[in-house]
């Protein structure tokens, strides 16, 4: 089954792609769009609204994602991809967030993913999940985008980036809200 996916992000295609090996993947940017949105349900509703009136009679999706910090009152949040500016740099944003939580002991965080699909019929859900872990001192492993070598999973000894793909498309925020996503296409699909 087409499921077109609101999206410039390569690394989140290939990884929605592994998690969801029965479906074609069809990137779709939604550029210009301004995801201005107080949260990832918000956002992801603005992206996949933009691509499927482009896809009228098929499944759209998009996700927005992000890591909360507890210490940091739920930063970076929805600003995730951009929490040291524009334009958007993954080591620019580690580093801060390490800055900003230089010695503070509570490093409790979690990933959050919503994702938004819009049926066939125009009919709109959004899916979430989310993943608990905690904030390494300093960055290792070189797997995974974004934050993914500084998060330590609850249960794990090491960050996303060093437990590789098949670990981390097991029990990631994406993977837990593509799970539910999987389930509402199923059931719509029948």
């Amino acid at each position: 089954m087409k499921l077109y996916l609101a999206t410039h992000n390569a690394h989140k295609v290939e990884e929605i792609a592994k998690i969801l090996p029965g479906f074609e993947i069809v990137a779709d940017d939604p550029e210009g769009v301004e995801e201005n949105a107080p949260d990832f349900a918000g956002n992801a509703l603005i992206k996949v609204r933009a691509i499927a009136s482009c896809h009228k009679g098929a499944w759209s999706m998009a996700d927005d994602s992000g890591l909360e910090v507890a210490a940091l009152g739920g930063a970076p949040g929805v600003h995730s991809a951009r929490y040291a500016g524009e334009p958007t740099d993954t080591k620019a944003n580690n580093a801060l967030l390490l800055k900003n939580l230089e010695g503070v002991a509570d490093r409790r965080a979690n990933f959050t993913c919503a994702i938004a699909l819009v049926a066939p019929d125009g009919k709109e859900s959004v899916c979430t999940g989310k993943c608990f872990g905690k904030i390494a001192l300093a960055p290792s492993g070189a797997g995974g985008f974004g934050y993914d070598p500084l998060f330590i999973p609850d249960g794990e000894t090491k960050t996303f980036a060093e437990l590789g793909e098949k670990i981390k498309n097991t029990i990631s925020h994406r993977a837990r809200a593509l799970e539910s996503a999987k389930q509402t296409i199923g059931g719509c699909s029948k």
